[in-house]
């Protein structure tokens, strides 16, 4: 008996030792974060809405070690242990081209972590909204902004419909909890692309605030994911 359970503590406290070790490791403390652009100018997205993955190679693992979104600002960042990582933009993802292989199937970018570095993520936009200037006049936000179309290939796809949102946080979007107020337009009634106006009226804010938000958001057909203008804060 007093061999047994002097075998029992040795076991157990083999097994704390390895549950201790196990906890000790450093969690991650590399950065990577970097934004979606095209030519230098920033993509807004929706926020929660456009996902991306990386993936880290070796030690048994092929697996996403990240499946997270966008921020609305179209930025990222991640934790990561040194090492070298896959990023990608899963197919069908974002208003925008991710680039493929000969296969289909996205490309990666590799990312070789060796402290904190930013990296900011090339793509190609069906379309951009240029020049949005947003204001208030007589209890409405107004905005007149031009819409530039960047892919005319094989793979232009047209408007469906563009909207004015308003909300009363920063967070703006035609989502029910992140709008409190919109106008839109189709396609279809867009005139002139170098010059499209839209009004929105401000509903009672309730509780009062002397602030709202809004940005302007472009839908494209057969695209799930609107790209948006930056929002703006503006005073009533």
């Amino acid at each position: 008996m007093k061999l047994l359970n002097y075998l029992i503590v040795t076991l157990l406290t083999v097994l704390a030792a390895s549950g201790c070790k196990k906890d000790n490791y450093d969690p991650p403390s590399a950065m990577l974060s970097g934004r979606l652009q095209y030519q230098g100018a920033e993509i807004h997205l929706e926020y929660n809405q456009v996902p991306y993955q990386v993936y880290q190679f070796g030690f048994g693992k092929t697996g996403s070690v990240s499946n997270t979104s966008f921020e609305q600002d179209g930025s990222y960042s991640l934790l990561l242990f040194n090492g070298e990582y896959k990023l990608i933009v899963p197919n069908g993802q974002g208003p925008f081209l991710w680039k493929k292989t000969a296969a289909g199937n996205p490309d990666t970018i590799t990312v070789r972590m060796n402290g904190s570095q930013a990296l900011n993520l090339e793509v190609t936009p069906y379309y951009m909204i240029r020049n949005a200037q947003l204001s208030v006049a007589a209890g409405k936000v107004n905005g007149v902004f031009n819409i530039e179309k960047i892919i005319t290939d094989a793979n232009a796809r047209d408007i469906e419909r563009v909207n004015l949102y308003i909300n009363k946080s920063a967070f703006v979007s035609g989502a029910g909890n992140y709008n409190i107020a919109s106008a839109g337009k189709t396609g279809a009634e867009i005139t002139d692309p170098a010059n499209v106006a839209l009004s929105a009226t401000i509903p009672v804010l309730v509780p009062a605030q002397s602030y709202v938000y809004a940005r302007i958001g472009l839908k494209v057909s057969g695209v799930e994911d609107m790209i948006f203008s930056p929002v703006v804060k503006l005073s009533l």
